[in-house]
């Protein structure tokens, strides 16, 4: 899947999550973790081992989170 398609996804659900309330980073990765299939999470993955370019703070965060859990 192209990487600008899942960053815009990100940056959806990490709006979506941040009006919530709470921990909106830890709300993303745990929607991305249940959610999106693996071929999905390792490119948003290798996206942001290249930089990241157009996550939002919260889905970066996010993002970052699951880098951590593999």
């Amino acid at each position: 899947m192209d990487a600008d398609k899942l960053v815009a996804m990100a940056n959806q659900i990490a709006a979506f999550f941040r009006v919530q309330g709470g921990d909106a980073g830890a709300a993303v990765a745990k929607h991305i973790a249940e959610n999106w299939d693996p071929r999905m999470r390792a490119a948003i993955l290798a996206h942001l081992a290249q930089g990241g370019e157009g996550l939002v703070a919260e889905a970066e965060a996010a993002v970052k989170r699951l880098s951590v859990r593999r």
